[in-house]
């Protein structure tokens, strides 16, 4: 664990954790995204194994289309969502702490 944080953050057994709610919600939501990215990552992988070894079924095929498809809508979704985010927090409501 450990003891050696910067000013504003606690230890904890994850690491340093900000105790600012601003710092802490942006934190975990860069690990959130880069979670969302490597499910999205192995479901692109499992919609191209479908599609590669669908032998002319069309079934097959269109499972491996969808898996693909909605694995990049959901990515696209969580990274919009974020510069939305950003966005409105940042440059419209101008939040001290997002900028």
């Amino acid at each position: 664990m450990p003891t050696d944080c910067p000013t504003g953050e606690i230890p904890t057994d994850l690491g340093c954790i900000p105790t600012d709610p601003i710092g802490f919600v942006e934190r975990f939501y860069g690990i959130g995204l880069g979670f969302i990215g490597m499910v999205a990552l192995l479901f692109m992988i499992i919609g191209g194994y479908h599609i590669m070894t669908s032998a002319g079924n069309p079934e097959r095929l269109a499972t491996g289309k969808s898996f693909i498809f909605y694995s990049l809508a959901g990515l696209l979704l969580a990274v919009l969502g974020f510069v939305f985010i950003q966005i409105v927090t940042g440059e419209i409501l101008r939040i001290p702490g997002f900028r």
